[in-house]
């Protein structure tokens, strides 16, 4: 064993690379696409914007991490946008925001996430201005869920003998 002339973590003696901080023992430099210089502790850190645009917003927008220049977290805009933030007509990410989203806190025309708000919800927790699905489901109309409430609702606290009838006549052979 020996240690390593860059971190001083033991290695093997016939070691070509560190395998704690990755440096080539043989005099290669690392190979990174993107410099490292000026990004501190933010290691991780993309972004791609598509040339196309529709209504002044690119087609496909991902951004993900630091921004390195302002050390602001980077935000995704875009008819599909995808990131730790993101906002678009379908929007993927930690936050999803926009009309289609599905994220860990989603919002949006039709929402899919842990905590999901909009028109449709589906979620652990969701709240619909019509529809909500999910183990807690608050909403304006229909709700199914482990507690579900709203008019009509189905759900482990009971259900609504006139939303039942409905999902009879809409699914012939629907039994509750």
């Amino acid at each position: 064993m020996k240690a390593c002339p860059y971190c001083a973590e033991q290695i093997q003696n016939d070691a070509i690379k560190c395998r704690y901080c990755g440096e080539w023992l043989d005099g290669r430099s690392r190979s990174t696409s993107v410099s490292m210089a000026g990004y501190g502790y933010y290691r991780w850190n993309y972004e791609y914007k598509s040339e196309a645009k529709l209504f002044g917003w690119p087609l496909i927008h991902i951004a993900q991490g630091i921004d390195p220049e302002t050390g602001a977290p980077r935000v995704a805009k875009g008819i599909l946008a995808i990131g730790d933030i993101a906002i678009g007509v379908i929007a993927l990410g930690g936050l999803a925001l926009g009309g289609i989203t599905l994220g860990g806190a989603s919002v949006g025309v039709f929402a899919i996430g842990g905590f999901a708000l909009g028109g449709v919800a589906l979620g652990g927790i969701s709240i619909g201005a019509f529809i909500a699905l999910g183990g807690l489901a608050l909403s304006a109309a229909y709700a199914v869920g482990g507690l579900a409430l709203a008019p009509h609702f189905i759900g482990g606290n009971g259900a609504d003998p006139e939303f039942l009838r409905l999902l009879e006549s809409l699914f012939p052979g629907f039994e509750y």
